[in-house]
């Protein structure tokens, strides 16, 4: 039913809680799972601006990702991970969109504070306008 699914990862513990139920649906039919990781362009900038080395910033947005990997490798799952970059909730949508994934897995508050009272914009935006069923995770 679920086999090619993308979860949605910045980091967040709802994240990292979002790559555990993907994990359960990729496990039903042996599903994939493609994690995207949306780099936004203020922090894009701010890079190039401050010169910071494309190594470091590639070793950082790993590390920010590392334990939903942790996740998906211990489960034993295939799995590709996209750094796109843009507006999160955009991105991930033009993204899952133009892809035709099966079922998209996203946690319901990201490392945003400022948002941690309601559903998360990013969430929210996604539950909108993507085409295939979205799976939130609080």
């Amino acid at each position: 039913m679920y086999q090619k699914i993308l979860l949605a990862a910045d980091g967040s513990d709802h994240s990292i809680r979002a790559a555990s139920h993907a994990v359960k649906i990729a496990q039903i039919d042996q599903g994939t799972i493609d994690v995207v990781y949306v780099v936004d362009s203020k922090t894009s900038k701010e890079n190039v601006l401050h010169g910071v080395d494309k190594y470091e910033v590639k070793k950082v947005r790993q590390e920010r990702i590392q334990p939903v990997i942790d996740v998906l490798e211990a489960a034993g799952l295939e799995y590709e991970t996209h750094v796109v970059h843009g507006e999160p909730g955009p991105a991930i949508v033009e993204f899952a969109n133009r892809n035709e994934y099966d079922i998209l897995v996203v946690g319901s508050r990201g490392l945003n504070q400022l948002q941690t009272m309601i559903l998360g914009s990013v969430s929210h935006k996604l539950a909108k306008r993507v085409e295939c069923p979205v799976l939130i995770v609080k």
